[in-house]
């Protein structure tokens, strides 16, 4: 990228993981030309058209795997969240919903009600939905383990919630803007068997996490597990508005004919993007290439770790990688600060990254999935010069 100065900027934000093919990819841009000549918008409740009708296809058969699954596309991925609770509560006529600490599902009230961090998200929004209740997410860094985890979540249905009174349990298979955390694939499969023996709803939010960022098309897949319903959005169109709930026929068909809808919700131009971005994974080899790109990367900030004190741990699954800021290892405790030096840095070394984690001292990588080696190493040189800078030693 380039600013209107014209510097130039390598772009590990990605459009905070939207861009997984890249900016303006060739097939995206063909598609929504050539749509553009035809149906811009229907309101597709009101009138169908086919871009909708196949993206549905597509995905049904890509998360359904074979089972019987239906979509729902609307706008923005914290209408997917809300129409996902919405579908899990009309399904299983109970009211409560489950979601982890360090979890993010939206900025509307519910998206918020369901997030697990305080700021900067809660400030004083609230009051905020009820029946929310929020369970231990694994992080062996901080020393929660899966077994850990799921002895909390067995102590929240003793002394909270009865589990027959849950609607759905809703979880990020590597958790976005908590820190990168990514789900031991025995906690997700103890999730699936627990939420089948109770009736609960299973919700895979794969916002962020889906469409190739960690390796596989979606990060459930790492664990084998089949989950209800699916949020997407982000990268699903190539950088227009467009999500989606793809879930289990049976409870997707639930909610009475006008409870689920949305004025621009599976815009036909945003569903032809979106049929070019499986055409790009499909023929273009973008799952392999973030395998390899996501071990390059991974290697890259271990090296910059063993040099640079201040990187308490590297983390992250497949192409979506981080670096969390402490300001010792030994206690490990959190230095935001540092991260956002870091953050500046880079910024004028030309390479933007942002930071998340619920102390906002972790800073994530969402470079596009067509990103040169190239790049990358020199990304990683961009990012070595920040962390070793005169500037932030003094700081320090």
């Amino acid at each position: 990228m380039w600013d209107v100065e014209g510097r130039r900027y390598l772009d590990f934000v990605g459009g905070i993981g939207v861009l997984n093919v890249g900016h303006n990819h060739p097939r995206v841009v063909a598609a929504v030309t050539e749509q553009l000549k035809s149906v811009s918008h229907t309101a597709f409740q009101v009138v169908a058209h086919e871009p909708y009708i196949a993206l549905a296809e597509r995905l049904n058969r890509l998360v359904g795997k074979g089972a019987a699954y239906k979509s729902i596309f609307l706008t923005a991925g914290a209408e997917a969240v809300e129409n996902a609770v919405k579908i899990a509560r009309a399904h299983t006529n109970r009211p409560a919903i489950i979601a982890f600490r360090g979890g993010f599902h939206g900025r509307t009230l519910l998206g918020v009600s369901l997030t697990g961090m305080s700021q900067p998200y809660k400030q004083n929004f609230g009051p905020f939905a009820g029946e929310i209740f929020h369970a231990a997410y694994p992080d062996d860094y901080r020393s929660v383990t899966t077994e850990m985890a799921l002895a909390a979540l067995d102590e929240l249905f003793a002394t909270e919630v009865a589990a027959d009174r849950v609607a759905a349990i809703i979880i990020e298979p590597v958790q976005g803007d908590g820190g990168f955390l990514a789900a031991p694939p025995e906690f997700l499969q103890a999730l699936r068997a627990i939420t089948e023996r109770h009736g609960i709803v299973l919700i895979c939010d794969e916002i962020q996490t889906g469409f190739g960022r960690t390796g596989k098309m979606f990060g459930f897949e790492h664990a084998g597990i089949q989950p209800d319903l699916v949020t997407v959005a982000k990268s699903l169109a190539g950088g227009l508005p467009l999500s989606g709930v793809v879930g289990k026929a049976e409870i997707m068909d639930a909610p009475l004919p006008g409870g689920l809808g949305g004025t621009y919700g599976g815009n036909a131009l945003a569903c032809a993007a979106a049929l070019a971005v499986l055409d790009a994974f499909e023929q273009d080899g973008l799952l392999e290439k973030a395998q390899s790109l996501g071990d390059q990367l991974s290697r890259g900030l271990a090296e910059l770790q063993s040099k640079h004190e201040e990187i308490g741990t590297v983390r992250g699954r497949g192409f979506m990688q981080a670096i969390e800021f402490v300001a010792d290892r030994e206690t490990r405790q959190p230095d935001p600060d540092r991260a956002q030096l870091v953050i500046d840095r880079a910024r004028e070394g030309g390479l933007l990254v942002i930071k998340c984690g619920v102390h906002r001292n972790i800073v994530r990588f969402l470079a596009p999935l067509v990103t040169s080696e190239a790049e990358l190493r020199e990304a990683l040189e961009i990012l070595d010069a920040a962390l070793g800078s005169e500037k932030i030693s003094a700081a320090a």
